[in-house]
């Protein structure tokens, strides 16, 4: 590891940073540089671990839009006179423009024109707005671009900006973290499934969307009064980051998931063809986990099993589709995020077979233990593309790298959940689920070929050198 410089922070693109804090910039045989020096408490004021508590919180809250909106759809159906495709559109066109923003967002962030703060402020709002359009617009065109557009695009910043908040704040032990992040859009859903199954009618729904909207913005604008971002190639002051990044044969994790041998924009990272490869493989995966959050609970009450069991069926997917994330997390710091990734897509797919036995046999403990797969496949996957982006292209254009790959899940809600509802009449539910677990086996395949750019070269893989040592500031 060779020391570049020591100097008085003074930039004003170090975002965060407080003035006048020495730091030094080092870089290690690949020409991967760290600027060490500051603690999270100097650039902070407190420990950094509220960036991972206070993200979580937000995802909680925003993660009712996509994990409960099944369970609300046959109340919004009597109560506006919309049809099931209607109501599927509508979260198809929410989720295109969830995911459609993170790479705009991440530009915008990037260049310093959106701060991490005034996205969470913006998406909150835009959540409210979402939801009192789903409680108050009976014209579908409207519910769509209440709802699916403004609200889409409001969970869509508070998503990405959440996420990579962690993986900037976390840059050594970035796995685990994320998941846990990552898991509260899940089953921070729970309490709403059930809200919509037993206490949600015709007769209380506009109070009952209106107060949501609510308490999302609440919780949304609250978290995000304390966000704020490292300053560029921030590493944390009490860790040599030689020991993570010189010799892979240190740590077990490391060796699993070495980091970036170089900060890679957005273009190069694309030129490396493993995010466009990223990008496919999300959109297979997604599109069968927003089919499965879609339709499950449909399909439960198809084949005859109870409101009971529909319920606990969504509700079970949201906890694992979220505790699973966080597992997982940790999991691929040991295993390795490629092969965890492929693991958790494997099982996905196996979990949609599962449901048509299930539904077959008419079991509902069949039925319940395969929706448990299914949450955990249909969620574990997220985390470890939003860990493998930076893994594989640094942390510095995590921002939109992310963004980029996280976009595949725009064209996964048409077919997981508008157009999954074209395969079901055309096909039937097992049709439909057979087909989700053909592309989810697809998408493993895919995922296996994945690799880390530059990491067998040997040399800095295009990064700059080792630059000489400077003086104290």
């Amino acid at each position: 590891m060779t020391a570049d410089r020591i100097q008085a922070n003074s930039s004003s693109t170090d975002s965060g940073a407080r003035e006048g804090l020495p730091y030094r910039e080092v870089s290690d045989a690949r020409g991967r540089v760290y600027r060490i020096g500051e603690s999270d408490r100097d650039i902070l004021g407190h420990s950094r671990k509220l960036m991972i508590y206070l993200p979580w919180i937000a995802m909680m809250a925003i993660s009712v839009f996509e994990y409960a909106y099944g369970s609300a759809e046959d109340t919004l159906s009597h109560a506006h006179g919309w049809t099931q495709s209607n109501t599927f559109w509508i979260l198809s066109v929410w989720v295109f423009f969830q995911a459609g923003v993170a790479f705009p967002a991440g530009w915008l962030r990037e260049r310093g024109i959106l701060s991490a703060r005034g996205a969470m402020y913006t998406g909150s709002g835009m959540c409210l707005i979402g939801f009192l359009a789903l409680s108050h617009l009976s014209n579908v065109l409207l519910a769509i671009l209440g709802f699916g557009v403004i609200g889409g695009i409001g969970a869509g910043l508070v998503y990405a900006t959440c996420i990579n908040m962690v993986g900037k704040w976390f840059p050594e032990r970035r796995g685990a973290r994320t998941g846990f992040v990552n898991g509260g859009f899940a089953y921070g859903s729970l309490p709403f499934i059930f809200i919509f199954n037993y206490g949600f009618d015709t007769a209380n729904y506009h109070r009952v969307l209106d107060l949501i909207g609510c308490y999302i913005m609440i919780v949304v604008f609250g978290s995000a009064f304390f966000f704020k971002d490292p300053p560029k190639n921030w590493w944390p002051a009490d860790i040599d980051p030689s020991a993570y990044a010189g010799d892979a044969t240190k740590a077990t994790s490391l060796a699993k998931n070495p980091p970036a041998v170089r900060q890679f924009t957005p273009k190069e990272a694309v030129r490396t063809g493993m995010l466009p490869l990223m990008w496919v493989a999300i959109v297979m995966t997604a599109g069968v986990s927003i089919f499965g959050i879609s339709f499950q609970v449909d399909y439960a009450k198809d084949v005859g099993f109870g409101p009971l069991v529909a319920a606990s069926s969504m509700g079970v997917m949201a906890v694992v589709n979220g505790v699973g994330r966080g597992v997982v997390g940790w999991l691929s710091d040991r295993w390795g995020r490629k092969s965890t990734l492929v693991f958790v897509i494997v099982v996905l797919g196996l979990a949609q077979f599962g449901v048509i036995w299930a539904g077959d046999v008419r079991s509902e403990g069949l039925f319940l233990f395969f929706a448990f797969l299914s949450g955990f496949g249909g969620g574990a996957f997220y985390p470890l593309f939003a860990a493998l982006t930076p893994d594989y292209f640094g942390e510095n254009y995590n921002a939109t790298n992310y963004g980029l790959v996280y976009s595949g899940k725009l064209v996964s809600g048409l077919f997981g959940g508008g157009l999954g509802s074209l395969v079901v009449a055309a096909w039937g539910y097992d049709g439909a689920y057979a087909l989700a677990g053909g592309v989810s086996m697809v998408a493993a395949g895919i995922a296996l070929l994945l690799r880390q750019p530059g990491a067998t070269s040997g040399g800095p893989a295009g990064g700059k050198g080792a630059r000489t040592s400077g003086a104290t500031a």
